[in-house]
């Protein structure tokens, strides 16, 4: 579904993305660990278009599409959406508003089910708030999520789903995950795949991942098994990923 091929992405003139190769096959769910500052959330918002992170070389190939020159909507048109670490609050628009438009967008959902979805996430006291406007860290999450099933895509980027979030909610926050990326199906009958970042993995216990990356300092440094990575990362430090684990 996904390859990113050879990428190398600067912000501001300064190349903070060195040379990466990737992929996300359909049915996947892919974890991407790092230390803060790695360059993780950089990737995520190459991939989906944000204006200021300019690529050098290299391409970003989405179910057969070269993104590289493409814009924001034109990716999300095409079926990649997003869950921002920190997203802005956008005033004048209300979050009820918003899951309206994008279920009759994408002519899914039918928009009498958006109250189940609001008040599954517990956001009925928000859903007629400008989106995001003073809205708590996991309330951002849940907005976030939210979005996402009223938007539909192929491809989810996770960044951090679990940060800052009470270990009553990220079982939530899991179970919705786990729904928009058709766990319930057998991999090779999913229509949907994931790119998650997790900075501590906690995420890993309510979705399960098939492969997983370490980035250190703009490059992809490890790939393999998800928790035995996790495991050195937590045994050895981010140190300890200098040596590849294939």
């Amino acid at each position: 579904m996904l390859s990113v091929e050879n990428l190398s992405v600067s912000v501001e003139g300064r190349q903070i993305l060195h040379d990466l190769n990737l992929h996300v096959m359909t049915g996947e769910t892919v974890a991407l660990f790092g230390p803060n500052g790695s360059g993780k959330t950089s990737l995520l918002k190459a991939i989906i278009g944000v204006p200021s992170y300019s690529i050098e070389s290299g391409k970003i190939i989405f179910k057969g599409n070269d993104l590289t020159r493409l814009s924001m909507h034109e990716r999300a048109v095409l079926g990649i959406g997003m869950s921002f670490q920190r997203p802005p609050a956008i005033r004048g628009v209300k979050l009820r508003d918003l899951l309206v438009t994008c279920v009759k967008k994408r002519g899914g959902v039918d928009p009498g089910d958006i109250n189940d979805m609001i008040m599954r996430l517990g956001l009925s006291d928000l859903a007629e708030r400008d989106i995001n406007k003073g809205f708590s860290g996991g309330e951002i999450k849940r907005s976030e999520l939210i979005q996402l099933q009223a938007q539909g895509p192929d491809l989810l980027l996770l960044d951090e789903p679990d940060s800052g979030v009470d270990l009553i909610s990220i079982e939530l926050v899991g179970s919705v995950i786990n729904e928009l990326l058709q766990k319930d199906r057998k991999k090779d009958r999913r229509e949907k795949a994931g790119l998650i970042i997790s900075h501590a993995g906690h995420i890993l216990d309510y979705v399960n991942a098939d492969r997983a990356y370490v980035m250190l300092n703009g490059t992809l440094q490890c790939s393999g098994n998800p928790r035995e990575l996790l495991d050195d990362i937590i045994e050895k430090g981010y140190e300890g990923c200098t040596v590849c684990k294939g």
